[in-house]
């Protein structure tokens, strides 16, 4: 037990509750965020808060007078320390909030329940106060395109980490690593796994770290909050809420740590193997998503691996994982980050450019067999879809609109039956001389809702129409055959550079139909 004098009363703090506030005590703007925290309390507690801001008037005040004569500066800890004893349990979670998680009886992402909390959340843009270790590697000195970061801590069976990087780096071609940057958190607590861990990375990757594409840092554990006695939520054993705890921290400070780097951050396990190409993949996925707003591009179906964020967002998502880091495994708070943020559905590539090859866990050593079976290692021929505006004069069903058959993500167009002269028209931005294209219809579950009756026309010479824009003059390239459609060599075909490309349904039918997907490939 510790016990303190102040102002003639006792106070007493045993070793937990001392040790429960040692990470807010690193912050140095440890007054900014409790004043945040306490906004969100509820009003029959709001009485209490004049009593802070009374000791907040106290410390400014010690503050002055620190110029002038000695304060002890433990009495403003104690202060802290007692307020903080009143309002807060096991961590910086609000009571709340830990009661709406302790009543879910699944882990099915609820947003609407946490949006009052994440108002607060949305204010901290800045970074988490934590002193890194750089193992290898120094700061980058220019910004890169994607960073990719991997969190790693000892296995009793097994290690990915080193064959990890390893894809990483021969998956990308020269122009490629020229845009990318690895960032590796080594946040095992064992000092002696670290030194020999990075005596490998240095080895086997001295001229990336050289070049500065990799870096390894690790976060020191006296910056860690409590991770023994919490919750059990959702029955896990204490062991496995430590593990899955301490993993949201390790994955906070990773992204912390990797918020200015690059444009773009891209979450990956340690035990993973990489397309061929995927950063390019990637890159083409986010030029045909320009202009539409999402928060998480998912590149893998497992885990967190392979999930693409804004580096803008990247503080508030270390911040996020940080406050509920207690509470559920990480890819359940991912899930409720993305929906916090207003976007509702899933936004998932495919083929994955992302598989999980560990065979054992890092937890316990126990198996792990888990395989996403949309991966293609080689992805022989990504489409390039430049830019265009997309329209049909179809019944769109619901919202699985025109934009939807373009996109390189797992979405589908999908129109009530389709009358003869009915068209789906592609107006590109700018010209584009055009080398293959290819279009899809039907799903394996619809396998009826195709194309049957169906040409595909290139145009050129475009015009304004009404609000929009369309091309005079149209040249046929052939007709769909099962549905699908498929061309190659375009620009021999075609004499001019392509403005419009469009669908024309030739025969009405009953069926529905669903445009899975439309590619085309640019020279």
């Amino acid at each position: 037990m510790l016990v303190l004098n102040l102002s003639e009363e006792n106070l007493v703090f045993d070793k937990k509750t001392c040790s429960m506030y040692q990470h807010f005590l690193h912050r140095t703007d440890y007054e900014n965020f409790f004043l945040k925290f306490c906004a969100s309390f509820p009003q029959e507690r709001m009485f209490k808060f004049h009593q802070v801001k009374h000791i907040f008037e106290i410390l400014d005040k010690m503050r002055c007078l620190r110029k002038r004569s000695t304060v002890s500066f433990l009495g403003i800890l104690v202060i802290l320390l007692l307020f903080m004893n009143l309002y807060i349990e096991d961590s910086y979670v609000l009571e709340g909030d830990k009661q709406l998680i302790r009543e879910s009886s699944t882990h099915q992402p609820n947003p609407e329940r946490y949006v009052h909390t994440f108002k607060d959340l949305s204010n901290f843009s800045g970074a988490i106060n934590v002193t890194y270790r750089y193992l290898a590697g120094m700061p980058l000195q220019r910004k890169r395109f994607l960073t990719i970061g991997l969190s790693s801590v000892k296995r009793k069976k097994g290690n990915y980490l080193l064959e990890t990087i390893k894809s990483i780096f021969e998956q990308s071609s020269y122009e490629e690593l020229k845009e990318i940057s690895v960032v590796v958190h080594l946040a095992d607590f064992n000092s002696s796994w670290r030194e020999v861990m990075v005596q490998d990375i240095t080895q086997k990757f001295a001229h990336h770290i050289i070049a500065g594409r990799l870096m390894v840092i690790h976060a020191p554990e006296e910056y860690y909050p409590i991770l023994n006695g919490l919750k059990r939520n959702y029955n896990d054993p204490e062991d496995r809420v430590r593990f899955r705890s301490k993993q949201n921290v390790d994955y906070a400070f990773l992204i912390n740590f990797c918020a200015n780097i690059s444009d773009y951050y891209v979450m990956l396990e340690d035990d993973v193997r990489c397309s061929k190409n995927f950063l390019t993949a990637i890159k083409k996925v986010i030029t045909s998503l320009e202009g539409t707003y999402w928060v998480t591009l998912e590149f893998s179906k497992l885990g967190y691996i392979g999930k693409l964020y804004h580096s803008h967002d990247l503080p508030r998502l270390a911040h996020f994982l940080l406050m509920f880091y207690q509470e559920m495994p990480c890819d359940w708070l991912l899930s409720h980050f993305r929906g916090l943020l207003a976007q509702k559905n899933v936004i998932r590539f495919k083929p994955s450019l992302f598989q999980h090859m560990g065979y054992y866990s890092s937890y316990k050593g126990t198996e792990n067999k888990l395989k996403d079976d949309d991966f293609e290692e080689e992805l022989f021929d990504i489409p390039d879809n430049p830019p265009a505006s997309l329209y049909t004069n179809m019944s769109v069903f619901e919202n699985y609109d025109a934009s939807k058959a373009y996109s390189s993500v797992d979405e589908y167009f999908w129109g009530k039956s389709p009358s003869t002269g009915d068209v789906f028209v592609i107006i590109f931005e700018n010209p584009i001389i055009i080398k293959k294209i290819k279009v899809n219809t039907g799903t394996e579950d619809r396998q009826n809702d195709i194309l049957h009756h169906g040409a595909l026309d290139v145009g050129g010479n475009i015009i304004p129409f009404k609000q929009n824009r369309q091309c005079s003059t149209y040249i046929r390239l052939g007709e769909f055959k099962n549905g699908n459609f498929e061309i190659s060599d375009v620009n021999q075909k075609i004499p001019f550079d392509v403005h419009c490309m469009r669908i024309h349904v030739t025969k009405t039918q009953k069926e529905w139909l669903i445009i899975r997907s439309i590619s085309i490939w640019t020279s």
